[in-house]
């Protein structure tokens, strides 16, 4: 496995690559989830490329940009028994310059849900990855459904520019306990790690009541908001796979999603009905 480091490493290792290339972008602290987009990746590509990068251009102001867990060492090791072929880890003046061009989100995607706590976010989401998938030149990418508004901004950014890459979304990896995986669950201690299990909780009671036949999203929103008791959450949608919400479940084009704080770390998750 080659660690590259300069745009000119990768382009020198993407053009000896044949067939097909997967694309894997990480912000580091790689936990299963990340593991099981490269396993995936490796699986259905001739070669497989992980990026770690934290990307300042997310992060707003006041958010955790200084204190995001940085563990190279450890993300490497992964890398390497997930079988990548190379990984990616530029330094930020290797990526963005004063002069920048900025790609923005379509508001009618962005501006709810995460947009809403995170303005600009989601702007900054998808100028890294248009950078990325031009020095790569993916086949396929991979891209986890806990995040999924920002899956479903980056299809629409894949198809509204003409860009020659699939996107592959792969389930959510949970802890045996059914907690979301997640890189920020590592500023948790013990005590609020048992809190954090409401959220999973919540999902899991909207799935039972949609199997016993409650389709109505306010009844569905009402029994989570109680198990999620005393946390503060930030939001419980329920939306169709364009995020217009929707005042009842369609099954196979509905996501519940939450956005709950455990102290003062703030976690997402949904259940893709």
């Amino acid at each position: 496995m080659q660690i590259l480091k300069t745009i000119q490493e990768l382009r020198d290792f993407r053009a000896k690559c044949s067939g097909d290339v997967g694309f894997v972008a990480t912000m580091g602290a790689l936990h299963a989830g990340h593991a099981q987009l490269i396993k995936s990746s490796v699986s259905q590509n001739n070669h497989t490329i992980v990026s770690i990068f934290v990307n300042p251009t997310q992060f707003l102001p006041g958010e955790d940009l200084s204190r995001y867990p940085r563990t190279p060492e450890a993300d490497i090791k992964i890398c390497q028994l997930c079988q990548a072929d190379a990984v990616f880890m530029p330094e930020v003046d290797e990526i963005y310059n004063q002069n920048e061009i900025k790609i923005l989100a379509p508001k009618e995607l962005s501006n709810t849900l995460e947009g809403v706590t995170r303005p600009g976010h989601f702007d900054g989401v998808c100028t890294i990855l248009t950078k990325f998938f031009n020095i790569i030149n993916p086949t396929n990418a991979y891209f986890g459904k806990k995040d999924a508004q920002q899956l479903i901004i980056i299809e629409n950014m894949v198809k509204s520019l003409f860009m020659n890459v699939n996107i592959v979304p792969i389930d959510i990896v949970r802890s045996s306990d059914g907690l979301a995986l997640s890189s920020r669950n590592s500023y948790l201690n013990d005590d609020e790690l048992a809190q954090a299990l409401k959220i999973s909780r919540s999902l899991m009671k909207a799935s039972n009541l949609i199997k016993a036949g409650e389709l109505s999203s306010i009844e569905i929103k009402k029994a989570m908001s109680s198990i999620l008791e005393p946390l503060r959450v930030d939001y419980i949608a329920i939306v169709d796979k364009n995020l217009n919400p929707v005042d009842k479940i369609e099954l196979g084009n509905s996501i519940i999603l939450v956005a709950v704080y455990v102290k003062n770390t703030r976690l997402i998750d949904n259940l893709w009905v």
